[in-house]
């Protein structure tokens, strides 16, 4: 029972980022292509209340994950928002009539029941509601060197896989180090008030690696084909958040021979993600291809 709030306050999350990605893939769609100026472009959309619904959206994900940081682990929160991936294709089959092929359910199948098998194997437990200065400091340095070398190797490709690949893992470490931060942030809320999440340096740390994730991201969206890019954002940000929850945390997950089933999982999900990134659904949400109906896998 413990877990229960966390992992329902994280699916929550997951679904509403899935479901923002869609209203606002959809609302895009609604808006003539030209050469427009972006900010006309965003008063074309603000116009349009699928947009406006995606923006609400967006926010509802953002509250849901804060509170299912503040009362679970970050190695049981964060990896279930592998499932982001799986529910944005099936929220998109359904509102832009599009089409998951026999090959696309497998895939999702196999993210859920890898993810399944990682958790129920790996068993997080661990809630520290606060890291010591000692802790922080390394995993900074050692993010913020990380974020800074993909970036810069990123910089030095042509466009393409490699480069999409760079920016992705990048992007990763930032969303599992912003996740981290809002963790210690939000027990900080809930414990002093707004005064002390005004001031306490995680709050404006984790504003600083969310803005930097948000534009690696987009960054990564165009650097390269999204099969690419989303298996290093997806596996890269669960992978991460891990380590940070057993390093920042001191959070625990079964070692021993439960790293077999663990693996297993991992490699059910690493399969299923790359298999649904090369459904030509997942590159119309990116603007990679054009969205058609009854799209399927490629």
């Amino acid at each position: 029972m413990d877990m229960l709030i966390p992992v329902l306050f994280a699916l929550s999350g997951a679904f509403s980022n899935a479901l923002a990605t869609v209203l606002q893939r959809k609302a895009a769609l609604s808006v003539p292509r030209s050469d427009k100026l972006r900010a006309r472009l965003m008063l074309d959309l603000l116009r349009h209340p699928v947009w406006l619904a995606g923006i609400v959206a967006v926010i509802a994900a953002a509250v849901c994950q804060a509170v299912a940081l503040a009362t679970g682990p970050l190695t049981v929160v964060q990896p279930l928002f592998v499932l982001e991936l799986p529910l944005t294709l099936v929220i998109a089959a359904v509102l832009l009539h599009g089409r998951m092929s026999r090959l696309g359910w497998v895939a999702v199948a196999a993210v859920v029941a890898g993810l399944a098998v990682v958790l129920v194997a790996a068993s997080p437990v661990g809630n520290r509601t606060h890291a010591p200065m000692d802790r922080w400091v390394p995993a900074l340095a050692v993010c913020s060197v990380v974020i800074v070398a993909l970036v810069v190797t990123a910089l030095r490709r042509p466009e393409g896989r490699g480069r999409a690949a760079c920016f992705g893992l990048a992007t990763a470490v930032a969303y599992a180090m912003t996740a981290a931060l809002m963790k210690t942030s939000m027990h900080t809320l809930d414990d002093g008030g707004v005064t002390a999440f005004l001031t306490t340096w995680q709050t404006y740390g984790f504003a600083v690696f969310g803005g930097t994730a948000l534009f690696l991201l987009e960054n990564a969206m165009q650097a390269g084909p999204l099969v690419a890019s989303q298996p290093a954002i997806t596996l890269g940000d669960a992978s991460m958040s891990l380590a940070l929850g057993l390093t920042v945390y001191e959070e625990y997950v079964r070692t021993g021979w439960w790293l077999l089933p663990q693996l297993l999982g991992v490699a059910l999900i690493a399969v299923g993600v790359f298999a649904l990134s090369r459904m030509s659904l997942a590159r119309a949400l990116t603007g990679e291809d054009r969205p058609a109906v009854g799209a399927g896998a490629t």
